[in-house]
């Protein structure tokens, strides 16, 4: 499978959140922006401060008309107690058998061993479209920094572009 970049059609996936109910890309489509992020683990120092990041940017993302969700192969049990711990206001879903990770091309470790699973961010704009593509596993701020501004270029724009040739 080629990797996925900008101006590609996201992969549409449903998997369980933290409370045990299915969420799927498509149910946000021509409704919200989506920013959507991977990461290795729960409760890990790293994957702390990126959920509590997003947590601390939710309002702007939500004002900027965008819904976050954080995917991990963590059960959906695990992201209820991280949820909770870290009074996390958006989705995270559960992905254990790596089906979402595949669908956008994201690393699901080497070894199978999920801590280096890859942690990277896209901005999915309201049509379904690929907006932006972000990975580094320790430039952590820059995924919520860039993610904010592509969301604000989207809204300031007034319209997500139908066609990767638009």
């Amino acid at each position: 499978m080629s990797k996925l970049t900008i101006g590609d059609q996201a992969p549409d996936f449903e998997l369980l959140n933290q409370d045990g109910e299915p969420v799927t890309l498509s149910q946000f489509k021509g409704e919200n922006n989506v920013v959507l992020f991977f990461y290795p683990k729960d409760e890990t120092p790293g994957c702390i401060k990126e959920v509590c990041s997003f947590r601390d940017s939710y309002e702007k993302f939500q004002e900027l008309g965008a819904e976050v969700i954080g995917i991990s192969s963590d059960s959906v049990d695990s992201h209820k107690l991280f949820a909770l711990n870290r009074r996390l206001p958006f989705h995270l879903l559960s992905d254990p058998k790596g089906k979402a990770r595949k669908l956008y091309t994201v690393s699901t470790g080497a070894l199978g061993i999920s801590l280096l699973a890859g942690r990277e961010t896209f901005v999915i704009g309201k049509q379904g479209i690929i907006r932006h593509r972000f990975a580094s596993m320790f430039q952590i701020d820059q995924h919520i920094d860039d993610a904010l501004k592509v969301v604000k270029e989207l809204m300031d724009a007034g319209k997500d572009l139908h066609s990767p040739s638009n």
